[in-house]
């Protein structure tokens, strides 16, 4: 398969900050390493590190992490990595606030806690453990109410009445906190068009980060939202946590470490079948474009208007060839209709099945 590394990604200005960010970023889930409870299994720093090093020398510019991967880990990961690259070669790192864990009991969900005094200390920790002055993109990962994200999918969060999220005394910090010069820009992940709603009316959102993908559309609408507002998208599991990757099957998933969170979620269990029928689709469309198919799984995502750019995960340099490509990868109507077709066949999901027919940029 043709190596989908040749130029540098493309890139596109983030909502109206002043940052161009390339289309794909590198996601650090999955680099937090072991012992909590949405690990992915052992992870060696050092092959971290060749990896983020190797996805900045392709044109990467920036790095998606938070603080909960690996309780801290994964973003001391980051910044070791980035400490020594100059200063010119620095990418861009966008992190997190809001899922707070227990010292004494790792394994347990992580609490949403999202009061002004714990973000301004999970601020000041984030900044500690990067290395860095200043947070380029500083995002609320789940909203403030409600129980912890305990679905090891990371489902979609339901929608609440706008006098029922919390979000005023919260988003207000993050306002603050972009006013002091401590972040560079603020966002909200995982949020859901009626939240965005409420935070927009306190404060500018610059960007938000939904889960999405052709088999979890369900942040359509939030994303349009967000186009017709100034503010950036930058789609998180746009692999679908690796199962568009089309390396799975009922022997990978039952070969994964006993502590990746991926065995225990509906998605590569009781759903695989249902969801192996998408990533037989998008396999014809690769063989067409002599790309892999995991740039066709992200190409899809970054096709959809309004997206700016999408988090993709890596553990190691070579995953890199897969997807970082993708940016340039044009998707046809009759590719784009076929992957429709199966999302239709298998009733995957909800939201709409096909990309619309204004195009993204």
């Amino acid at each position: 398969m043709t190596s989908c590394i040749t130029d540098r990604p493309p890139v596109r200005r983030l909502g109206t900050t002043d940052m161009e960010i390339s289309t794909v970023g590198l996601g650090t889930w999955a680099i937090g390493g072991t012992g909590w409870r949405y690990a992915w299994g052992a992870q060696d720093d050092a092959t971290s590190i060749a990896t983020i090093r190797r996805a900045v020398e392709a044109g990467v510019n920036w790095i998606d992490t938070a603080p909960v991967y690996g309780l801290g880990h994964a973003e001391e990961v980051v910044g070791e990595a980035i400490a020594a690259l100059p200063e010119g070669d620095r990418p861009l790192v966008f992190t997190k606030c809001g899922l707070v864990w227990h010292e004494s009991d790792p394994g347990a969900p992580p609490r949403r806690l999202l009061r002004p005094e714990s973000v301004r200390r999970e601020v000041e920790a984030s900044l500690r453990r990067l290395g860095v002055e200043r947070i380029d993109l500083y995002q609320v990962h789940w909203p403030g109410d409600g129980p912890p994200p305990d679905d090891p999918d990371g489902q979609a969060v339901p929608e609440a009445p706008a006098d029922a999220t919390g979000i005023q005394e919260y988003w207000q910090v993050m306002a603050d906190l972009r006013a002091e010069g401590k972040v560079r820009a603020i966002a909200l992940s995982n949020h859901g068009l009626t939240r965005l709603k409420a935070a927009e009316a306190i404060a500018h959102v610059d960007a938000v980060q939904p889960r999405f993908s052709a088999l979890s559309r369900e942040a359509a609408a939030e994303i349009a939202w967000a186009e017709a507002h100034g503010t950036g998208v930058l789609a998180h599991q746009p692999m679908h946590s690796g199962l568009l990757s089309g390396a799975f099957s009922t022997e990978r998933v039952a070969a994964l470490p006993a502590d990746d969170w991926r065995r225990r979620s509906p998605d590569f269990t009781t759903g695989l079948e249902r969801n192996l029928v998408v990533v037989e689709a998008m396999r014809p469309i690769a063989e067409r474009l002599g790309v892999p198919l995991p740039a066709v799984a992200v190409a899809w995502v970054l096709a959809w208007p309004g997206v700016t750019g999408a988090a993709v995960g890596a553990r190691r340099p070579e995953q890199l060839d897969d997807w970082i490509g993708a940016g340039a990868v044009e998707l046809t109507d009759r590719d784009l209709a076929e992957i429709a077709t199966a999302i239709d066949d298998v009733a995957m999901g909800s939201g709409p099945v096909g990309v619309p027919a204004e195009r993204a940029r």
